[in-house]
């Protein structure tokens, strides 16, 4: 039986405009070129978001106001013919020492056990080290954008030693890269 390939994708910052712990709809803005790259993606991957959202820990927002900000941004991208498979989600603070904040993998580990996901085949998209460490440590390919917050963080890449296999500005030129590779 083939395995699935999955496209893991960091919400804020690469789907949608970071506007630091977003949660309202109208704050909503996806960013430029994201449906048009999930499109030609969706033809060999499904799409996965996993997103640490340390704004419930801090008290920014709830989680039912996620729910309902990730509810709102999952129909657009169904509106687009674009299904997310499934949202995982961290709520924890770093001092928290979970188990589920990135780059620790268990995410990963549940979308492999529950979808049956080749990740040697798969990439994960992000805009912070943590995310590309995630993947890393996971097993994928991966894709650190530097639109979000990722134009910031190129420096810690170096620093950390952190080395995506791509290194993209926007989306869309990421996606092109990607089909590179399969």
């Amino acid at each position: 039986m083939t395995k699935n390939r999955a496209i893991i994708l960091d919400r804020d910052g690469v789907l949608i405009e970071d506007k630091d712990y977003a949660y309202r709809i109208e704050d909503l803005e996806l960013l430029p070129g994201v449906i048009e790259g999930l499109k030609i993606l969706k033809e060999k991957f499904i799409f996965f978001i996993v997103t640490n959202q340390s704004g419930i820990g801090r008290g920014y927002y709830t989680e039912e106001d996620f729910h309902k900000f990730n509810d709102h941004l999952i129909k657009l991208l169904k509106n687009e013919s674009i299904d997310i498979i499934k949202t995982y989600f961290c709520p924890h603070l770093t001092e928290d020492y979970c188990e589920c904040k990135k780059p620790k993998t268990k995410f990963i580990k549940e979308i492999i056990k529950e979808f049956d996901v080749n990740l040697k085949e798969s990439w994960m998209f992000g805009d912070h080290p943590s995310d590309i460490q995630f993947g890393i440590n996971g097993g994928c390919r991966t894709v650190f954008l530097t639109s979000g917050h990722g134009e910031k963080h190129i420096d810690e890449l170096k620093t950390l030693k952190i080395k995506p296999t791509i290194i993209s500005s926007d989306f869309l030129s990421a996606v092109k890269e990607v089909l590179n590779f399969i």
